[in-house]
């Protein structure tokens, strides 16, 4: 195993997990805001944003699938030693990694049932930046917010399905935002 699978992981562990669990949770709530992240160093291309969630979120019985550049070697080690997570294929994954181009079509990955729309996928966005952009409004939005996204009409889709649908998280260098199923774009 090479060293620097070892490295990157949280170094104060509980703290720096409850300090990150707090921002993607914020997030969230708060579909539009920028939260800004730090305590994961996973190796490239992974953000360190995406590193962090994955420290956060994902553990040995949470299906994670990568896609694109992500599906590399170093990426699949870290994620293995940091959180033993399961590699799967898109249909079953509740986390999938990778950039806009490479998660599309969103369709492939689990929407949940009406029994149980958590069993969802959580589709973690690498992108170049994050910015004001779409109109939001929903749940946790005083009036609107805005956040640039990739392209509109999937998250529109992705909203009238509701109860089901997937929630997003968007990531650039250290910085991460979040589009949940129940947020309304506007173009």
């Amino acid at each position: 195993m090479q060293a620097e699978v070892l490295q990157g992981g949280f170094a104060k562990a509980p703290i720096d997990a409850a300090v990150a669990f707090r921002a993607a949770m914020q997030v969230m709530a708060r579909p539009g805001c920028i939260e800004t992240v730090s305590g994961g160093k996973p190796p490239a291309p992974m953000s360190v944003a995406a590193g962090v969630l994955v420290l956060t979120l994902c553990d040995p019985e949470t299906p994670v699938h990568l896609a694109g550049a992500l599906d590399c070697q170093p990426v699949r080690d870290w994620i293995t030693f940091h959180t033993g997570a399961p590699f799967v294929d898109a249909d079953t994954a509740m986390f999938a990694i990778g950039r806009w181009a490479d998660l599309t079509p969103v369709t492939r990955f689990a929407i949940g049932t009406p029994e149980y729309p958590d069993r969802s996928a959580t589709l973690i966005v690498e992108c170049d930046a994050l910015g004001e952009g779409h109109r939001l409004s929903g749940p946790g939005i005083k009036d609107t917010a805005s956040l640039a996204l990739p392209e509109v009409e999937v998250f529109q889709n992705n909203a009238l399905l509701f109860p089901l649908g997937l929630d997003f998280f968007f990531c650039a260098g250290d910085q991460v935002a979040a589009l949940p199923r129940t947020t309304k774009v506007e173009g």
